[in-house]
């Protein structure tokens, strides 16, 4: 993305500050590789929920918290089963499911289906926007 902004200096939504070739990584998932550094140093793993922004922290309630009682993922249950097609609340009953049921065989499970998923190029984004639309708590 650029940093284009508006005549008061906000920016411009993702959207409008796409460029082709940020389109083309995001279509193929290739902006997802500098996350193998994190798995390398500890911080992530293959297999999990995936990372939101920080700043959501403060918004989760103790149902969605359960989420980080694994370390996150560069692929995930809610990944396979719709991406940033899914709401929020999906996102999240997703996540926790597989806190609550992972294993081996599951992450196989979830490892092949994301293979599927990218040839296929299927729900990298929702219909209307390039990222995710931002969580705003349960409100």
């Amino acid at each position: 993305m650029n940093e284009k902004r508006d005549e008061n200096g906000n920016l411009l939504s993702d959207v409008e500050r796409t460029t082709k070739l940020g389109q083309i990584l995001r279509n193929l998932s290739l902006d997802e590789i500098p996350q193998l550094f994190n798995i390398l140093m500890g911080h992530m793993s293959f297999v999990g929920p995936r990372p939101f922004t920080a700043e959501y922290l403060t918004l989760y309630d103790d149902y969605q918290n359960q989420r980080h009682q694994v370390k996150p993922g560069i692929t995930g249950w809610a990944q396979v089963k719709g991406r940033n097609t899914l709401s929020w609340q999906q996102k999240f009953e997703l996540d926790i499911w597989y806190v609550q049921n992972r294993g081996f065989f599951l992450d196989i499970k979830i490892l092949f289906l994301t293979a599927i998923k990218l040839f296929k190029f299927s729900e990298v984004n929702n219909s209307k926007e390039v990222t995710a639309v931002a969580f705003n708590g349960n409100n």
